[in-house]
């Protein structure tokens, strides 16, 4: 069954790194079906509406392998060439983030930043092992992360 969650982002930088944390920890653990976003200006955060499925608990469920998609821990060490790429993927971030007028988030989270610095996809197909990374962020961005992962 469907459920929705409404998260507000707001943008004052006191409240922004907890409000993505917990939007964070929130998609972690949920199937998200759709997702719409409404910029509130006269209070100056985002609205965020998310439809979802609690994701089923894995205890009765036999998952079929190719599922499994890679994420890197939050706690995991980077070498200086994965600091790199994780450095330039952030900052490709940022710059994609005001160009489209978007919370950098919507573009990509620092799990799956860290996760595509530590897997190094070569290809379009490898970004889809990564966890987070569907259709439609590859369509938009597989290119570009491609290809500072190639200059790096």
């Amino acid at each position: 069954m469907m459920k929705v969650k409404v998260f507000k982002i707001r943008l004052p930088e006191e409240f922004l790194y907890d409000d993505q944390s917990a939007l964070d920890r929130f998609l972690a653990t949920r199937e998200i079906i759709k997702v719409e976003t409404a910029f509130v200006h006269d209070e100056n955060y985002w609205s965020v509406v998310l439809y979802f499925e609690d994701l089923k608990s894995s205890q009765n469920t036999v998952k079929d392998p190719k599922t499994v998609k890679y994420s890197a821990a939050e706690s995991e060490q980077l070498n200086t060439d994965e600091e790199k790429i994780l450095d330039a993927l952030k900052f490709w971030r940022s710059e994609k983030a005001r160009e489209q007028n978007l919370p950098t988030y919507f573009i990509a989270t620092n799990k799956e930043l860290l996760s595509v610095a530590k897997y190094k996809p070569a290809k379009k197909e490898e970004l889809l092992d990564i966890k987070g990374f569907g259709k439609h962020k590859i369509e938009n961005y597989g290119a570009e992360i491609l290809e500072i992962l190639e200059s790096i």
